[in-house]
């Protein structure tokens, strides 16, 4: 499979002389590609994390595809990770890899390797999706040079956002997916006491997640003492969306409201007027359910603060691969150094 976008990376990184490895590692998936120019990435592939024991094995496993081989020795790379990047030792939060950076370099052969939080790179995308990448849910309108914000559920909850910084943008590091869970109404209250059974903390990335998207259902299930089925969550999600089942269709709408909320929360504390964007690999596949669904009306459901969030717009992200843009960002910036 190949990808092919326009060039928008603030790339200043000169002549562009060899082909860089971009990588986006999840929990559950790890998409690589190769950035062949400024902004065109090709051999674009998706590898299972469960399929590989180390990183360094799916990394070995994309770099020896035919369509790899063939564009000869990749000396630079750039991976996006769901999980916080301090120093030099990773340990993934929501799978088992753990690895060295350095001695990941040394083991794949590249001359420059970085690694950043996944959500980081995310963040670092949005000055440069277009206007086919995104769409907008509610209304509001983005205020030139303001803060943006950022949020997406998965496999976990990340959270990120990028401030202004003289004439380019510097994107926050955070873990904010861990904060506490807050209730609104009584629903949600027994919601958070049956996770209280599992969990010493309940975080919102709990519920705003895939695991998540099973917690609310069963929560659900008992608070209306209706028997549990063993269902995942895209099976969840798929019986919401064909309207198979009122229960499911529950489950989206209290997932949804609670997105709203801490999209809400983001906004208020980033001063985020440029608006709040919500990527992830859920919400994007809700598509038009996700726009009916309460998450504007939550987003704005702040008391005194209801009439400032009714003017910040919230977009969902749709480009296939956006973090590739931002560590393409980042990679070239390094080699510009």
């Amino acid at each position: 499979m190949t990808a092919s976008l326009p060039d928008t990376t603030d790339s200043a990184a000169g002549r562009f002389d060899t082909v860089r490895l971009l990588a986006d590692v999840g929990g559950t998936n790890a998409r690589f590609a190769l950035e062949t120019a400024p902004g065109r990435f090709e051999a674009v592939q998706v590898l299972g994390c469960a399929d590989h024991a180390t990183l360094g094995d799916a990394i070995r496993t994309y770099l020896a595809l035919p369509l790899v081989s063939a564009f000869g020795r990749v000396r630079h790379a750039a991976i996006a990770i769901a999980n916080p990047v301090d120093g030099d030792q990773v340990r993934m939060t929501n799978h088992h890899w753990q690895f060295s950076i350095e001695a990941l370099r040394q083991e794949a052969g590249f001359d420059i390797l970085l690694v950043v939080n996944d959500f980081y790179a995310l963040a670092r995308s949005l000055p440069h999706l277009g206007e086919g990448d995104k769409v907008q849910v509610g209304g509001g309108a983005a205020r030139a040079g303001a803060p943006l914000g950022l949020l997406g559920a998965g496999t976990g909850l990340g959270v990120s956002g990028l401030i202004p910084c003289g004439d380019g943008w510097d994107a926050l590091r955070s873990e904010g997916g861990h904060v506490s869970f807050a209730p609104v109404d009584e629903r949600e209250v027994a919601i958070l006491q049956f996770a209280w059974r599992e969990f010493e903390h309940v975080s919102f990335e709990r519920f705003l997640s895939g695991a998540g998207v099973e917690l609310i259902y069963r929560a659900l299930a008992h608070h209306h003492g209706r028997p549990v089925e063993a269902l995942g969550a895209p099976e969840i999600s798929r019986r919401a969306l064909a309207g198979e089942c009122a229960l499911s269709s529950q489950v989206l709408d209290v997932f949804c409201g609670m997105l709203g909320t801490v999209a809400g929360n983001l906004a208020v504390t980033l001063g985020a007027q440029g608006g709040v964007y919500i990527g992830g690999g859920i919400v994007p596949r809700l598509g038009e359910r996700f726009a009916a669904s309460p998450f504007r009306g939550r987003f704005e459901r702040k008391g005194r603060f209801s009439a400032y969030l009714a003017q910040v717009p919230t977009y969902v992200i749709t480009a296939e691969y956006p973090a590739f843009l931002g560590v393409s960002a980042i990679l070239a910036e390094k080699l510009s150094a």
